[in-house]
């Protein structure tokens, strides 16, 4: 007679919840990764003998009202006697662009080292020719300007 004997198991550990989990850990660290600011991260640059300067770019908000008054930084313009407010608002720009763009006329590595730039904020229902008449007046002076709109719901 034939004594068999029984064959013990070892003791297993499951590891089909691991690959689950090990997954959702990696989605996980994915996403936060992405949304993590790179430039908390420092880094050592190389060095080099010339180095670009950072671009300073000074934002000027020039504001159209309902009455067609025009405001430069919450400051209304008041037109002398024998100029219009269009006038004055040239005036205005050319001072700034002066101030931040000195080398207006200089090579574009010097030009790159200033930006002036006028946001434009116009009311809805003022007239086409009124905003192109402020827009033009930055198109003479070489004055990049941006026209601020409202996100719409829909």
């Amino acid at each position: 007679m034939k004594i068999r004997r029984k064959h013990r198991e070892a003791a297993e550990v499951e590891t089909s919840a691991m690959n689950d989990i090990m997954f959702f850990l990696l989605l996980f660290f994915l996403i936060v990764s992405t949304l993590a600011n790179p430039n908390v991260i420092q880094i050592l640059l190389p060095k080099a003998s010339k180095t670009e300067s950072v671009v300073e770019t000074k934002v000027v908000n020039v504001s159209v009202d309902e009455n067609a008054d025009i405001w430069i930084d919450a400051k209304l313009l008041n037109p002398a006697t024998d100029l219009t407010k269009y006038d004055v608002l040239k005036e205005e720009l050319q001072t700034l662009k002066d101030i931040y763009q000195p080398n207006a006329k200089g090579d574009e590595a010097e030009q790159a080292s200033s930006k002036l730039v006028v946001v434009l904020r116009l009311y809805f229902g003022l007239k086409v020719q009124e905003m192109v008449d402020v827009m033009q007046i930055g198109a003479d002076l070489g004055i990049k300007m941006v026209l601020a709109t409202e996100k719409s719901n829909g």
